[in-house]
């Protein structure tokens, strides 16, 4: 599973994940962003135009998913798992990349420009499967927007998102979001 964390985090930020999860037969990825932020790291700005840091991260999550796949992890046995900033580029990832994954999990994210993102799925996007959560009580990305982006996504079959909302803030919702995330891998993950 290839991790990316949210804006001013690191790979420090999730070395907790692998046990929290507890799936022993996963291997993990922990990915850094490539722009410092404070201390940490960002995948775009923020503040600016977002849109030529989304692109360039993209580019840079396809290549490292083709670099793994070259060197022999098969894509369909590799999850993307994305928070905040992280959930948005694992969105980018599961609309527009050509091969399919084993699952992308996006957590307390939103979508970049969903409407260009409708006019430019992958055909295999519409195969991929998508868990997405996010928090009714989150101080950054406002619900309603990213209720209606989901609806907007998965209207007329487009994409096939597993939506869960959770009473949280910007956060990860502790053991009940934590055991959704462990089953929607397990079910995808290897055969006992």
């Amino acid at each position: 599973m290839v991790v990316l964390h949210g804006l001013g985090d690191s790979i420090d930020g999730y070395r907790w994940l692998p046990s929290a999860l507890d799936l022993p037969w996963l291997n993990y990825l922990l990915v850094n962003a490539p722009d410092d932020y404070h201390g940490g790291f960002s995948w775009y700005d923020i503040y600016e135009d977002p849109d030529p840091g989304v692109k360039r991260s993209r580019v840079a999550l396809v290549e490292l998913l083709d670099g793994k796949r070259e060197s022999g992890y098969p894509t369909k046995q590799t999850f993307l798992f994305g928070f905040s900033q992280g959930c948005l580029m694992t969105m980018e990832i599961a609309m527009r990349y050509e091969r399919r994954l084993a699952g992308c999990i996006g957590i307390s994210g939103y979508i970049h420009q969903a409407e260009n993102a409708l006019n430019e799925l992958t055909k295999v996007s519409r195969e991929q499967e998508i868990l997405f959560t996010y928090g009714t009580f989150d101080p950054i990305i406002p619900v309603e927007k990213v209720k209606g982006q989901l609806h907007q996504l998965s209207a007329d079959g487009n994409l096939q998102i597993e939506s869960h909302e959770f009473a949280k803030e910007h956060t990860i919702a502790g053991v009940e979001e934590l055991s959704l995330i462990r089953d929607f891998i397990r079910v995808r993950g290897p055969e006992d």
